[in-house]
This record gives structure tokens, sequence and C-alpha cells, in this order.
């Protein structure tokens, strides 16, 4: 069933044409993600759907009785209204609570808010909340959502996932979302929109569906241009026949096309990293033993606040860490522990003499000194040469590799947020540091960005810590990740999965009557890096295996990891054939597509099983 559409839209700025001439359709069921690099019209094109913008030509075509609901990056409420009034107006408490979507929304997204707090009062984050609360509270048959993660946790993208997939019946509604959050289109989105250069291209699946058709439609395109190279070397030989051609014959040269994922090499070499990170830093980067921090007392609180007691923890050098945990939970100072901008109030925090440290974060605080400087003038004051462990690469190169190059001759203030996030990661990167600390760096990037981010992140030789709610940015550069949690930290072998796993787990023994017992537990944190008490709940995980055991459990982790290394080639195989099969031929299409599924499923439950070895065995 058709709800919207366009046809023939223009839009155009003074100085470029944004969109030209572009024709769409919503139907029901559809779960559209937008993406598309940072000025390309990917929320324009959402606003002129949404009917908030008019485009200079062509026109937008709405089913009458459509409801649409439009999320904004800005949040705008009522002057003086609280969480209760943005959300749920001014309905009594028993009429929205017997609506069990509203319910829903009430604790997923605010259930740690009073819903008498004023809004005007809340974090930038805790007002998007509301804003997102809001706007799915409502009955709305299309919906418009402009970067609903930011600022949500990892917890809070993926219950907005969950209530995404189950909001409508199969074969009803229509969403349509711009996020730079991969891992949440793979999640919602069954077709992918790629805005750029005034078109819309259309590809089916989510994220990592349209990566492969990407590809695969630029394979094509260069064997269409091999063969139009062919034909006009064959034009141009007719053309130059005779003795000035035999003396004088021009050669030609077809580059083959790029191979396709399944001979890419794996993104990282471990080990010349760490190598290298070894030689810039030693062996001695950040040790923790014991460390507490207790902010001080507010108001007439007796006491402080703990964040964090009685850590140990090792972050050697080549280390990429990842750190997961809810807003408030203690992420912020335990970065700041280790770049000195929080002191241990218990405990000691050992740096290493030769430690360099940079911060990414969230503010642009760095560049406001140079907001009048041009950014070609900044790139000239770094080194001439950037060392990585694919070589060597100056300034202008990397301002390509992070699609700064067409702006080297703009003003620092002339830039976009997003392009002033790429030049503030491009000038700590030149700095040097051989310890890099990211928070939440994905904020204002688009898709194309972070994955060139996360390809240079690949050769950067030095210890990394990220923290980030973005799922597929965090899985994609980090080797290992922990949980800051019950003021303490846990290694995360199972990654982010095992993080949700946990968090669910606390969520319902919280609501139970051993909510109490539960709660007042902690845990060391360990992990490869040499912390105590890796990979045990607070609650206790039960004896350590020992003896004969310990060995068979050894042993048995080993097949599976073997077993799980033969299904992911088997599974890179049937990719790699895929991408070659006719793509006309649906039968063999789905045929190959069966074998794959066959294999996920197994390798699924194989992960379940070296999950659960790996936790016996530490």
């Amino acid at each position: 069933m058709h709800l919207l559409g366009a046809q023939e839209i223009s839009l155009a700025y003074p100085n470029r044409p944004l969109l030209e001439s572009v024709t769409l359709g919503v139907e029901a069921g559809d779960r559209i993600g937008i993406v598309g690099r940072n000025g390309d019209g990917k929320s324009t094109l959402v606003k002129i759907l949404a009917g908030l913008l008019q485009p200079d030509s062509g026109r937008v075509t709405r089913r009458g009785d459509v409801r649409t609901g439009y999320l904004e990056q800005v949040d705008d409420f009522a002057p003086g209204a609280t969480i209760r009034e943005a959300v749920v107006g001014d309905a009594a408490d028993y009429e929205w609570a017997a609506d069990p979507t509203i319910r829903d929304v009430m604790s997923g997204l605010l259930g740690d808010l009073a819903l008498e707090t004023p809004v005007a009062s809340l974090s930038g984050g805790q007002r998007r909340r509301v804003a997102l609360a809001a706007l799915l509270a409502g009955e709305h048959d299309v919906l418009f959502l402009d970067e609903p993660t930011n600022h949500l946790d990892v917890e809070g993208i993926a219950w907005l996932a969950r209530h995404l997939q189950r909001r409508w019946p199969a074969g009803q509604g229509a969403l349509l979302v711009v996020t730079h959050d991969r891992w949440f289109l793979d999640e919602v989105t069954t077709q992918t929109w790629e805005v750029h250069d005034g078109t819309v291209e259309q590809y089916e699946g989510g994220y990592a569906a349209y990566v492969l058709q990407r590809v695969e439609r630029r394979r094509q395109a260069d064997q269409a241009e091999a063969k139009r190279q062919n034909l006009m070397r064959k034009e141009l030989a007719w053309l130059r026949r005779g003795a000035p051609a035999r003396t004088s014959k021009p050669k030609f040269r077809i580059e083959a096309a790029n191979a396709l994922i399944a001979d890419v090499p794996p993104v990282r070499n471990t080990t010349e990293l760490v190598g290298m990170a070894t030689a810039r830093l030693g062996k001695d980067v950040f040790e923790l033993e014991g460390v507490g921090v207790t902010y001080p007392a507010r108001g007439d609180a007796e006491a402080g606040t703990p964040v964090l007691e009685d850590l140990t923890w090792i972050l050697g050098p080549g280390d990429r860490v990842g750190i997961l945990g809810r807003n408030g939970a203690g992420k912020s100072t335990l970065a700041g522990l280790l770049t000195g901008t929080v002191e241990a109030t218990a405990g000691r925090v050992k740096r290493g003499k030769t430690v360099k440290i940079a911060v990414l974060d969230q503010q642009l605080r760095d560049l406001e000194p140079v907001m009048d400087e041009f950014v070609r003038t900044l790139l000239g004051q770094k080194k001439a040469a950037y060392q990585t462990a694919a070589g060597e690469l100056t300034p202008g190169q990397l301002a390509e590799k992070l699609g700064l190059g067409d702006v080297l001759a703009n003003r620092v203030m002339d830039l976009s947020g997003g392009q002033r996030r790429r030049l503030q990661f491009l000038l700590t990167l030149l700095d040097e540091p051989n310890v890099l600390v990211l928070d939440e760096p994905t904020n204002d990037m688009d898709t194309d960005m972070l994955a060139a981010m996360e390809d240079l992140l690949d050769t950067w030789p030095g210890t990394l810590l990220v923290i980030s709610h973005d799922r597929y940015f965090m899985e994609r550069v980090t080797d290992d990740q922990y949980a800051v949690r019950a003021r303490s930290m846990r290694h995360l072998p199972g990654g982010i999965d095992e993080y949700l796993r946990l968090s669910a787990a606390d969520a319902e023994a919280a609501s139970g009557p051993a909510a109490g017992a539960a709660a007042a537990g902690g845990s060391g944190a360990a992990g490869k890096s040499g912390a105590s008490g890796a990979g045990q709940d607070s609650g206790g995980a039960g004896v350590p295996l020992a003896g004969a055991e310990l060995r068979a459990a050894q042993k048995e982790l080993s097949a599976v990891e073997r077993k799980m290394s033969k299904l992911e080639d088997s599974v890179a195989k049937v990719q790699a054939r895929m991408a070659e099969h006719d793509q006309s031929d649906f039968e063999g299409l789905a045929a190959l597509t069966r074998e794959q599924n066959g294999y996920r499923d197994e390798l699924a439950e194989l992960e379940e099983r070296w999950l659960e070895l790996s936790e016996a065995v530490e």
C-alpha cells in the first residue's frame, strides 16, 4: 500500500544543486535507512518527504489519512514544560498508563527520570530521550527519525531497535531513519537509500547488504569501463594505421577490477602494531591498583558519591580497548583517571614515563582559538610526515583520506560540524600521541567518513581507548571491551552481546525480590591485560575448573575455535560465489543464500558454546 512519494523533486543551494529530479516511493512495511556524506542532502530529503520543506520543483504525494511523525536533530519544548507534559501532555496517569506502547516508551527511555522534572533542567542527552519518547508515544503511520541514536547509550539504542522492530505488524507502517550508527541500520532497516551527487540510489537490505551491493555495482561498472576502453583502443588503432602508427603506437593499460571482500586481508596487523607501540611507549602505559574515586558530597548530604571502588587494571602498549556502561556509570571518570584530569581518592595510578596522551571528545574546544585560520595553514604547522604501520603519510594525504581535500583553502569557521570533527581528528593524529582516548568520536560523522576514520585507526600504532555508544564503530576498531558496572570493571569476552545480556539480567534481578542482594555485589576487572577478577559476576560465577575438567574444557575450546574458523571460511567462500553469480538467477542466489544461512546458524551455535567454555577456563 502506497503511503507517500516524491515525483521529480529538485532543490538547489546558491552554490550547488542538492537534489536533482529525484523520484521515490514509500510503501507500507518499508524500513528505510538513509546514508550519504555530510552535506549531500540526507536531512533535506527527509524534511521534504515529511512535508517540512518545499522543493524548488516537483511534488510530494501523500495518501490522505497518513499520519507522520518527525524527530529533528534540535529539540524544541514549550518553556517550563515537565517531562510528563512534554511526552503525554495533560493526560492523567491512568489514561496513558493503559496504553502498552506508551508504557513501553516510558520505561525504555525515561525509566531513570522523574516525570515532574522540568525539561529545561535536563542534560542534552536527557532532552533527546524526552523528544524521542514524545514522538514514539504518538500514533504514526510513517516515522522520520533524524539521528535518533545521538546521545543514547548502548542499552537505549538496543531498546529503540527492539521497539521499532515490533512497533507495527508486518507489512504495516513505514520508517525512514538517518543515522551514522551502522549496527542500528542493520537491526531495523530492510532497504538503504544512498544520497549522493544530487541523486538517490536504492539498495535492498540493511547497511551490510548495502556495502556488498555497492562493491558489486562498482565492480560491474569497472568491467563496463574496461570494455569501453578496449573499444576505444580499437578505434584509435584504426585511425592511426600507417607509418606513424608503427613508430609511435600508443600503449593502453587497463587496471584489473578490485578484489572482492573475500580477498581482503585482516583489517589490522596486530603483531606489527603492538611492536611499533612498544617501541614508542615501552612496556608500561597505565597501571591502576586498588583505585577508588568518590566525588564530594553536595548540599545536605553527609557522604560523597562513590563512582569507582577497588579497581585494578593494566593497560599495555598496543591495547585497543572499548569501554561500555550506562550514562553516569563512570566511563568518563575512568578516562579522566588515565589522562590525569581526575584524581583517585584511593589506590594508585601509575603512568608510563613516555606516555603522550591525546583526547578526542565531543566538544570542539581545541578549534575555538583557530577559527580564523585557514585549514591549509594549520596543516602547514605540523610535521611533514605522519608515521603509520602502512608507511608515511603527509598531512595533505591524511586530509584527502578524511574528505578535507577540497576545504584546505577554507577558514575553520566556514566548515560544517562534520568537517570540524574530521579536522579535530586530523590535528589530533598529526600531534603524534602514543595513547589516544576517543570519547563519542562518531557524532556528526557520516558513514563514509567513519569508514575512513576506522581505516586510519587500523594503522595507528599506539594504545587506544574508545568510549562510544556506536556499536559498529566499537566492534570495528577495538579488540577487547570492558563494562563499567557496580563501581568496578568487567572484561567482556562475548563483546557487546554479553554486555547487553548482563544488563538484562541486572534489570530482571532488580525487579524481583532478590534485587537488593543482586545489586549489592561488585566485580573485579580483568582481561588479557592482567586485571584481577575477569569474567566473574558480582554474585560469583561458580567454582573455577581445575585438573581434568579444566584440560577437557580447554581441549573442547580449541576444537570449537577450529570449527568456527572453518565455518567462517565457508561463509566467505559462499559470499564470493554470490558476488560472481548471475544476479538475474534468483533460484541460484536463493540456494546460495540458504547454504550461507546454514553455515551462519551453525556458527551461531558454536559461538554460544565458545562463550561458555571461555568463561569456564578463565
